[in-house]
């Protein structure tokens, strides 16, 4: 797959993700009210933000003619990096509702 087709794939989904964060931050707001505050609130915005780069990243590779593939890999690497801290989130969140 070149990378010109990667970034058309980033860009949706990473916006998808911010969606999906917002989601999770307003549901442990929710838990907040009931048990202890935690951080995954937190998490979530920083997590969004890192979304909102990779989809940043797709946006400007998809529409530049020089540098696109460094802009794909970065928003490939940023979009993974929110992967990896949107998993982390959900481990601490689930150990907080025991």
């Amino acid at each position: 797959m070149s990378e010109r087709k990667i970034s058309s794939y980033i860009l949706p989904t990473s916006a998808t993700m911010v969606g999906v964060c917002m989601t999770v931050l307003s549901l442990a707001k929710v838990v907040e009210s009931q048990t202890r505050p935690g951080r995954v609130d937190e998490v979530m915005a920083l997590d969004s933000l890192i979304f909102l780069t990779s989809a940043f990243c797709s946006y400007l590779a998809l529409r530049s003619e020089r540098d696109s593939t460094r802009l794909e890999r970065l928003a490939d690497r940023v979009f993974m990096c929110g992967l990896t801290v949107m998993v982390g989130a959900a481990v601490v969140f689930a150990m907080e509702l025991h």
